[in-house]
Order: structure tokens, then sequence, then C-alpha cells
């Protein structure tokens, strides 16, 4: 087997891997780049391969920075299948799709407006090419083997992170690589840990937060605080939120503050993003992955309205009651929360909140980073809000927990490459898996092609 790296290397984001053996090519991962430009433009160009060669597709989970790059592919040429768990395809069919109206609704505005140095500006894929993609994925059980491409043998297994979230092991019979995915915390509020991974040759291993341990203060008292202040202030509290997983764990958060008497019970709390209401239902539907009980579920739906309109969204950004405002995306790249932030975000008794990864670039790591100002549909919006990072909620595993996982390996695999983090992330790793187990370790640069012999 080669092993190509495409994506997540040397970036958090386009996670994307080529495995050839013989004539067979399989991809483990087809995600989006997202954050600096000379990123994103890749999403543009022609992909480093011919998508008609490529045999298969396997998801580690539903992540657009892990799934967004699949309407691409089949739109240059991709006639293969496209495998996953139930709960990553069920999440896909409603992300894909997002993703795509989101994309068209922005070149339709900036069309309109004129801001695109584009002429005319054009959607990286559409409506019509998400739903053909979705046309190919095919649903694999956890612990079963089957074969994507002639003479690979390919198993998931729970990974955490979010619903359907996998670790991935592929054999030719002779040797065995395998892929940590996103990797879930092991005490999660919302999803089981990750199982651990006994052996295989070769790794890779995701390193987000390869350089941080969480913060051990709990997050639903912070959170509970970071709304009480807001509120005593007269002020909005927005929090861009990841549709899947982020969402689910703030919604519980702020229904038991609600129990609890920490927040007003009367605060009105409002979910602004339509994937993640169908998210929500996912969970419902998948209840062996995750640690909610019925009680949970019902609390965690009960507590927002639900914003079903743009009409109402706007309604939203002239209110000035005290209010807590859930909406997409995490990274305030697109969607409804940036025209929140643009409403808010000028005043100094509203406050944003961040609760997961925010990748160089965004316009999350600009506003954490301070930002004074973020461009939003070609104009520049102060940023006198307040501005927290709640990185204890955080659906990835830190650190000490990546090192965890590691250390239950019964054998050291032969080689290990550390993807999916910034440099300083993926150093750190590096050096931690070096210093602690003794292992061959490196982080591969953007392209790099490595031999996977059965003596190396």
């Amino acid at each position: 087997m080669h092993l190509q790296f495409l994506g997540a290397a040397g970036t958090v984001t386009g996670s994307k891997y080529l495995i050839r053996s013989g004539h067979n090519r399989l991809l483990v991962d087809c995600g989006l780049f997202q954050g600096f430009k000379p990123l994103r433009l890749r999403n543009w160009a022609e992909p480093p391969f011919k998508p008609k060669d490529v045999a298969a597709v396997v998801l580690t989970h539903a992540h657009i920075d892990h799934s967004g790059y699949l309407p691409v592919l089949v739109k240059k040429g991709f006639r293969g299948r496209i495998y996953c768990s139930e709960a990553t395809a069920d999440l896909c069919r409603i992300m894909l799709p997002d993703a795509a109206r989101l994309a068209e609704e922005d070149a339709e505005r900036a069309n309109r407006r004129g801001y695109s140095k584009h002429k005319p500006a054009l959607p990286l894929f559409t409506e019509k090419d998400a739903e053909a993609a979705l046309e190919r994925l095919v649903t694999v059980a956890y612990a079963h083997d089957f074969e994507p491409a002639d003479g690979l043998r390919v198993r998931l297994a729970p990974a955490g992170h979010i619903l359907g979230a996998a670790t991935v092991r592929v054999s030719d019979g002779r040797v065995t690589l395998a892929f940590s995915g996103d990797l879930g915390r092991s005490h999660d509020s919302i999803m089981r840990a990750p199982e651990p991974m006994a052996r295989a040759d070769f790794l890779v291993v995701e390193s987000t937060y390869g350089n941080r341990r969480h913060d051990p203060t709990d997050p639903e008292t912070e959170l509970g605080h970071v709304i009480s202040r807001t509120v005593a202030r007269g002020g909005t509290v927005v929090v861009p939120a990841f549709a899947v997983g982020r969402t689910q764990s703030l919604l519980l958060s702020i229904a038991r503050l609600k129990a609890k008497k920490k927040i007003p019970r009367d605060l009105p709390v409002y979910l602004n993003s339509p994937m993640a209401t169908d998210a929500t239902e996912i969970y419902r539907r998948h209840r062996a992955e995750h640690r909610l009980n019925d009680k949970d579920c019902e609390a965690m739906w009960k507590v927002a309205k639900i914003v079903t309109s743009i009409e109402e969204s706007k309604k939203l950004n002239m209110s000035r009651e005290p209010k807590v405002i859930v909406a997409g995306s995490g990274m305030a790249t697109g969607g409804r929360v940036i025209h929140h932030i643009a409403a808010f975000g000028p005043r100094p008794e509203n406050t944003i909140v961040f609760a997961g990864y925010q990748a160089g670039g965004t316009r999350g790591a600009a506003m954490l980073g301070g930002a004074r100002e973020v461009k939003i549909h070609g104009d520049y919006v102060p940023i006198h809000a307040e501005v927290v990072a709640l990185g204890n909620l955080s659906a990835h595993a830190d650190a000490d927990e990546l090192m965890a996982w590691l250390k239950a390996f019964e054998k050291a695999p032969r080689r290990t490459f550390v993807t999916h983090g910034e440099p300083a992330a993926a150093d750190a790793l590096r050096l931690r898996i070096q210093d602690e187990l003794g292992w061959a370790v490196e982080v591969p640069d953007y392209l790099e092609e490595v031999e996977l012999a059965r003596g190396a």
C-alpha cells in the first residue's frame, strides 16, 4: 500500500487521504479546507488525483472538513460508493445539502451586492451536486469487515466525538493502516468514550488539541456565569455552534441551568439553525451511541424556540431583550450566525461565545485573537461585545486524552503519522509520542506519499 496526505497536513481541516494498492484507489475522508485563503483555494483547484480512478470513499464522520468535498468529487467524475456508519449517513443527508444552500446563497448575495472579485461569483457546489453525492452513500455497521475496493478490507469502530464518528482500519492482507479520525473525549457530556485500538502496522492520528489540555472548569457552570453577567447588563448571548455535537451540549447545559435556577427560567433561548434542529432529532434515533436518557433528550429538545424562517431570524436582530441565540456555524464562517454577529457584535453589553475549536483564518479565530472588527459580506463590522471561549466544551480529545488512547495499543505501530492539527499542535504531539512512547513518529507534509511496506 501507498498512502498520500491530500489534506489535514499542516492544517486542521481538509481531511483527505488517498490509499493506493495495486490498481485500486481508496479515499479515507473527503473534506473541505477551511480558514486561511490559501487553504480555501485548494477546494477550487483541480484535485491532485483523478476522481474517476477512485474506487470508493470511507468516511470517519460527517463534519464538513471530513465530508464536504464529496459533492465536488462526484461532480468531477467519481462514480464509486461512499461508505460510512449509519449515523454519519443520516447527518450527511442534512449537512451536505445545507452547505450547498449556504454556498448558493452566498454567491447570490455577492452577485447582488457586487462585493465579489469574481464575475459572476459561483458556489463551489450546488444542492443538486450534494444530492448526487448522497445517492452514493452505503452504510456499514461498526466491528464488521467490508471490502470497498478489491483486496482492501476495512473495519469501523466508535470514535466518540459526534454521532457516527469512527476510527478506520484498512488491511490489504499484508499490512494494516489505521486512522483515528477525530477522537472524542473520555468523559464527554453526550458522547461515549472512543473505543481503544489494540494494534496497527501504521497509524494516522489527529492532533487538533495536541498541544493543549482542556480547562478542568465545569463548562456548564462557566456557561451559567457568562449568561448571567450578560443578562445582568441587558445583553444578548450569541453562540456560534457546530450543528452536530456542540449545539446539543449547549442546549442540554442551558436546560439544566434553568432547572437549577442558575439562570432565569423565563430567559428566551433561540435555536436558529434548521440543520441543528434536524441533527438533534437524529440523536433520538441513535441512542446507543450517546449517554443521554429520555429525560435529557426531552429537555434538550424543549429548551429552545426553533427559528424557522429568515424573517424570524431578522426579527431577533432587532430585539434588544436579553436572550440566548444558538446558531451555526461553529467557526463563524457562514450561516445565520454571522448576521447575528453583525447585529450584536458592535454593542458592549452583548457576548459572543465560542464553544469549539477555531481554525486559523476563520472569523472565530480572529475574534478570540482580539480582532476589533471582522469582515462580513464585504463590510467591516466592529466587535465591542465580550468574546468568550469555552474550550472545555470541545468534542475533541485533548493532548492527554490522545496520549491515553495511544497508550492502549498492545504493540507500537511501525510508523505513526500526526495530522489534523495546526503545526504547533501536531509537532507537540509528535514529541510526546516520541518521548513518552518511543514510537517512530512524524508529521507529514501536504501531498507527501509514503510506502507502507511490511518490513518498514
